[in-house]
């Protein structure tokens, strides 16, 4: 019998060029070669061009997710002895909650193996966050992950070389080929790290609007349905939330601002512009208190996760983990004297009026100009770069009021990002009709 005939990169490329359903072999053999660094750069971001262009059947999407999850490490949390849940977002703009609802959850006595990943696009990345944080290391072993979840209930972690290697070149990819909107591509990526969590139950924040990835809220519905029936089919079981992307979450959007948000709610400050962070972080808590059978209902789940936020129970988890992962916790003593900027510029309003609109996406990318985000894929981000939102959408304004603050390390990159914030605010004689937060729920069963 004569050997198969190798399959070359550049055949499957133009097979789903030309519209064509790949094979299970085809799909295996292309993201192999990607881990192995026998495929170059410009053949995979041909490959992922070609699935944007296409999308990705069922069988197809199945069999890529389930490639990428098996192309390294795989966590296995069966010696933790509680039930394992993590959250997910698709990304937007100021979006920090994993950093509140993971220790929400450790507090309840569950356990959350999360595996983040950095900034994509106009959006942030929680371990750009995290690492902003003096010692903290996001690139533990799985060893050392599970040790850490043992510890204090939750771990934070990257796609380090060993885990899920091959999301971790393509995310890369993805931010720099212009591929990052496809909902198929977003779900491989989400859902393979997730998988390759060992998880019993997943919650995912879809997010919808001006500042989401998928701004038409048809295709965020689509998506949020992709990735449930993906998690169902892999027997975790899946919630999505598809929740308001059309203004920043919270009061700031940043790397170390995002933190001392987050540092300040955990220690029971809450500003009142973080209402919308602290609200949507209790509802997908609540809903994997739910999940993991703490909590009789969502609702329910809702009230215990602010309860143990509040309580400051959750400050405890997160101060031991941040120990355990080399962080230095003393800079939470004053988050705000931590934040050194080299230079900041309020925009005020030019008129009175109310605060009637913004193209969400627009901010994001602002944020990132100002250094918060990479200029190529593995480059540095500034710890120090973001605006901080004194209004949100509806509130009313006077003439000469703060309605964002710039900060940025580089002097030289503000003139861009206030343009852009100038262009994109928007002031009106009328409030505007304002979505609710939390838009749908999609269940799997």
């Amino acid at each position: 019998m004569s050997s198969p005939i190798p399959l070359h990169p550049v055949d499957t490329i133009q097979r789903k060029r030309n519209g064509y359903e790949l094979t299970d072999s085809e799909i295996g053999s292309f993201i192999a070669g990607v881990v192995a660094g026998d495929i170059t750069d410009a053949r995979t971001a041909a490959l992922l061009m070609a699935i944007f262009q296409h999308g990705l059947s069922p069988r197809e999407l199945a069999t890529l997710t389930d490639a990428m999850r098996r192309s390294g490490e795989v966590f296995d949390a069966s010696t933790l002895g509680k039930y394992t849940v993590d959250k997910h977002s698709t990304g937007g703009v100021g979006d920090k909650s994993s950093l509140l609802i993971a220790p929400i959850v450790a507090a309840a006595g569950l356990a959350d193996p999360m595996i983040s990943g950095r900034s994509l696009g106009h959006t942030g990345g929680t371990l750009d966050k995290l690492e902003t944080i003096p010692g903290f290391n996001t690139q533990l072993s799985l060893q050392r992950f599970g040790e850490v979840i043992a510890a204090c209930g939750f771990s934070m972690i990257g796609q380090t070389k060993n885990l899920v290697p091959a999301d971790r070149i393509l995310y890369a990819l993805r931010d720099h080929t212009g591929t990052v909107e496809s909902p198929y591509l977003i779900t491989a990526s989400i859902m393979s790290k997730k998988l390759a969590e060992d998880l019993r139950g997943l919650v995912l924040d879809v997010k919808t609007g001006s500042g989401a990835f998928l701004k038409r809220y048809e295709d965020s519905e689509q998506l949020a349905r992709l990735l449930v029936a993906t998690g169902e089919g892999n027997g975790t079981r899946t919630v999505a939330l598809l929740t308001a992307m059309d203004e920043p979450l919270g009061r700031f959007a940043g790397n170390w601002l995002e933190v001392w948000e987050c540092i300040d709610i955990l220690q029971g400050r809450e500003h009142p512009l973080s209402a919308d962070l602290i609200e949507l972080s209790a509802v997908l808590a609540g809903w994997m208190l739910h999940l993991g059978g703490v909590s009789s209902s969502p609702h329910a789940g809702r009230d215990d996760a602010l309860r143990l936020l509040r309580s400051g129970a959750a400050y405890e988890r997160w101060l031991h983990m941040v120990r355990l992962q080399g962080g230095n916790t003393s800079i939470f003593d004053n988050p705000a004297a931590f934040h050194r900027p080299a230079v900041h510029h309020v925009l005020r309003a030019e008129r009175d009026g109310y605060l009637a609109g913004m193209d969400c996406t627009e901010v994001g990318w602002a944020v990132q100009r100002l250094g918060a985000g990479r200029e190529v894929p593995g480059g540095p981000v500034a710890a120090h770069a973001g605006i901080e939102m004194h209004v949100k959408l509806g509130s009313r304004v006077t003439v000469g009021q703060p309605l964002v603050t710039l900060f940025t390390e580089d002097p030289a990159l503000l003139h861009t990002p206030l343009a852009m914030l100038n262009d994109t605010l928007q002031i009106a004689d009328t409030p505007p009709t304002t979505q609710a937060l939390i838009r749908q729920v999609v269940l799997g069963r």
